[in-house]
């Protein structure tokens, strides 16, 4: 990650675009370049791979952009969200499962 955001913060300092970067607008960013990524399954389930891939690289680098920008350790902060999600749906109740972890408990009663 730290080598990533090396190359991202040069890349954007030799274009003088840090000036844009306020956090609001990374975020903004970010939820348009998740709608690119979504038109890539538009009409159907087919894709360009290719083109996937430069969408999803956009949304991670915007991403990064952002923690980046308030500071955030994003490796750090992934981690420590997986762990909160695994304590949200603990395996033994939510195995083959798509419901919300509310639902959990009364999802497991309707059986």
């Amino acid at each position: 990650m730290d080598e990533i955001i090396k190359v991202l913060r040069k890349f954007n300092e030799e274009r003088d675009w840090e000036q844009y970067h306020t956090p609001e607008n990374l975020a903004k960013s970010i939820a348009i370049e998740a709608g690119e990524l979504l038109e890539c399954f538009q009409w159907d389930n087919k894709y360009d791979k290719a083109a996937l891939s430069d969408e999803i690289a956009d949304v991670m680098l915007y991403c990064l952009m952002l923690s980046d920008k308030i500071g955030i350790d994003m490796k750090a902060e992934m981690l420590r969200k997986i762990k909160k999600n695994g304590e949200k749906y603990p395996v033994e109740q939510c195995r083959g499962s798509s419901a919300k972890y509310e639902e959990l408990g009364s999802e497991k009663e309707k059986l």
